[in-house]
C-alpha cells in the first residue's frame, strides 16, 4: 500500500524529532542510524526512504532554524545615514536573547558544535563555512560604511571589527552552550556587545 504525501511527510517529521533527541544525547560521531530508527519507531529502510545518511539528517535539522530577518538588515543597511553600530548591535542581542529562549535552536547548535568535520560529515563543515563567509562580507561591509561615516575607530578595520564581532557572538553561544550554561548568557552576552560597540565607536570630534 502506497503512503499518501502527508504521511509520508509525518514520517520525515518524525524521523528528524528523533535524529534531534539522539544526535543530541549521543552526540553525531556515536549515534547510529539505527538509533534514530528505534527512536522515532520506524524502520532503518524508511529512514534511508527520506535520508540517505546522517549528515543529511543533520544538515535537514540545520535547515530547520529559522534565520534573522537578513534581507531586512541589508536594506536597513542601505540607508544612507543609518546607525550602524545600533542596527548590528540590536541583531546581535536578538540573536543571543533568542537563543537563550529557544530550547530546539540550543540543541542543534549543540549539534552542529560537537559534530566532526571530516568523513561524511565534510558537508556540514563545508556549509558553516560558506554561511560563515556570507555572514564575514555583510558585517564588513556594514563596518566600512561606518568607516565612511567617520564613526568606525582608528584602531579597528572594517574587516577586523566584523571578525571581533563574530568571534565575540560565536564564542558565547559555543562557551555557553557547551560548557554548563553557567553564565545569562542573554544579560552577559548584552553587556558584552555593548563593550565591544564602544570600542569600535569613534572619539567624538569636539
Amino acid at each position: 500500500m502506497r503512503r499518501t504525501k502527508a504521511e509520508a511527510k509525518e514520517t520525515r517529521q518524525q524521523i528528524l524529532l528523533a535524529a534531534e533527541k539522539v544526535f543530541y544525547e549521543k552526540g553525531v560521531a556515536h549515534a547510529s542510524m539505527e538509533d534514530v530508527a528505534r527512536a522515532a519507531g520506524v524502520t532503518r529502510g524508511a529512514i534511508y526512504w527520506h535520508f540517505a545518511n546522517r549528515a543529511d539528517l543533520v544538515l535537514e535539522l540545520s535547515d530547520s532554524l529559522p534565520l534573522p530577518q537578513e534581507d531586512l538588515i541589508a536594506r536597513e543597511l542601505e540607508a544612507e545615514n543609518v546607525d550602524v553600530f545600533g542596527l548590528l548591535e540590536r541583531v546581535g542581542r536578538q540573536w543571543i536573547e533568542l537563543l537563550a529562549a529557544d530550547e530546539h535552536r540550543q540543541r542543534i547548535l549543540t549539534i552542529l558544535l560537537r559534530c566532526d568535520a571530516t568523513g561524511e560529515f565534510a558537508r556540514i563543515s563545508e556549509r558553516q563555512n560558506d554561511i560563515d563567509d556570507e555572514h564575514m562580507q555583510t558585517l564588513e561591509a556594514a563596518f566600512a560604511k561606518a568607516q565612511r561615516q567617520g564613526r568606525l575607530c582608528a584602531a579597528w578595520t572594517p574587516h577586523a571589527a566584523a571578525s571581533m564581532l563574530r568571534w565575540v557572538i560565536k564564542g558565547l553561544c559555543s562557551e555557553w552552550l557547551l560548557f554548563g550554561r553557567r553564565f545569562d548568557i542573554a544579560a552577559e552576552g548584552g553587556e558584552a556587545l555593548r563593550r565591544l560597540f564602544t570600542s569600535f565607536d569613534a572619539p567624538a570630534v569636539r
